[in-house]
């Protein structure tokens, strides 16, 4: 369910908006930059959307077995 929310934003930032993302896609950017710093997400399924993404995936298995060299160059 949606609920209207009226907020005052100074005359700049809101031509700024409407040139940038458009008029009728600024409640939609909004909302998309404030949800991850007030939405809880369900910690399993970010992690299954994160395993999801392959490129991520092959990118960080990449810097991780890059960094495996560093740990036998250490003296002990």
């Amino acid at each position: 369910m949606q609920k209207k929310l009226t907020v005052t934003i100074d005359e700049e930032v809101y031509e700024g908006l409407r040139t940038v993302i458009g008029p009728r896609k600024i409640s939609r950017f909004i909302e998309d930059l404030v949800r991850p710093h007030v939405v809880k997400k369900d910690m399993y399924a970010a992690y299954k959307e994160m395993a999801a993404d392959q490129i991520r995936e092959s990118e960080a298995l990449e810097w991780a077995e890059g960094t495996i060299g560093d740990l036998s160059d250490e003296k002990r």
